[in-house]
């Protein structure tokens, strides 16, 4: 497994792959659990070689205490990508990625100001410019993305669409604990009681009747609710669970039965 840490050494790799390859890419913010463990197995099920890339992209978050507490489990999420056969793992410096200082940025001006987005401003800016870049520097056939993140997913969909890129990307499904709570690095910062709490957050906008039901239903649980919302079919949710200060962030989706 070859650890690129610039980008001449990425760009080494990439060069070296053989040019009828199809190179697939899963892109993370490390913390590596058993819902980024499937993206990568689906890349390497279906395409020849697969790229990783760990990097906790500053410019997507709109708090500086949440990026301070982001989990950094760099070396064992090495062990791990190592163990599943990754051909290779970019993990760039900020000076790397953003030379300009994140003077140009992709800006979308509809969906990403609405759910998340209308709670963290700036955050989808920071996700599309990580992306755009990255997909740019690996030059992958695929991309590999969850289906946990999907409003993410569908603005970056879109953004490969608007742009004209040359590359597939692959919506993948949650990866849940036995007990419902959807896979995330963040699940790392739950004390034990909100671990506890946290798959009730699920169950809630699986089973509620309505949107204002489920509001109604987390705020009784104890959650402090960012937004639930059904579009397409699909409700979608973000609460925060904790006290403040020790607080973290959920999000989550289901399909509903029509």
């Amino acid at each position: 497994m070859i650890v690129a840490r610039t980008l001449g050494e990425l760009r080494s790799w990439r060069d070296a792959v053989d040019s009828e390859a199809r190179v697939g890419f899963v892109p993370t913010m490390g913390a590596l659990h058993k819902g980024h463990t499937s993206l990568i197995e689906r890349s390497r099920a279906t395409c020849d070689a697969t790229a990783v890339s760990i990097y906790v992209n500053p410019t997507q978050f709109d708090n500086a205490d949440d990026l301070a507490s982001y989990p950094d489990t760099l070396q064992d999420d090495l062990a791990r990508l190592e163990a599943l056969s990754v051909d290779c793992v970019f993990v760039p410096a900020y000076q790397d990625l953003y030379p300009d200082d994140f003077a140009y940025r992709i800006e979308e001006r509809q969906f990403s100001s609405t759910l998340c987005g209308a709670h963290r401003p700036g955050h989808f800016t920071g996700v599309l410019t990580v992306v755009m870049k990255l997909l740019n520097l690996v030059q992958p056939d695929a991309a590999f993305f969850g289906e946990k993140d999907f409003q993410q997913l569908t603005l970056i969909r879109n953004m490969v669409d608007a742009f004209f890129m040359n590359v597939e990307i692959v919506g993948c499904p949650t990866i849940r604990e036995s007990d419902g709570l959807a896979m995330s690095s963040r699940n790392l910062n739950l004390a034990p009681s909100d671990r506890r709490q946290a798959p009730i957050f699920h169950e809630i906008l699986e089973k509620a009747s309505s949107d204002d039901d489920a509001r109604r239903q987390l705020g009784e649980a104890g959650f402090l609710v960012d937004y639930v919302e059904t579009i397409e079919g699909r409700r979608l949710g973000a609460v925060t669970v904790g006290p403040t200060g020790q607080s973290v962030r959920l999000i989550d989706n289901t399909e509903l039965e029509m």
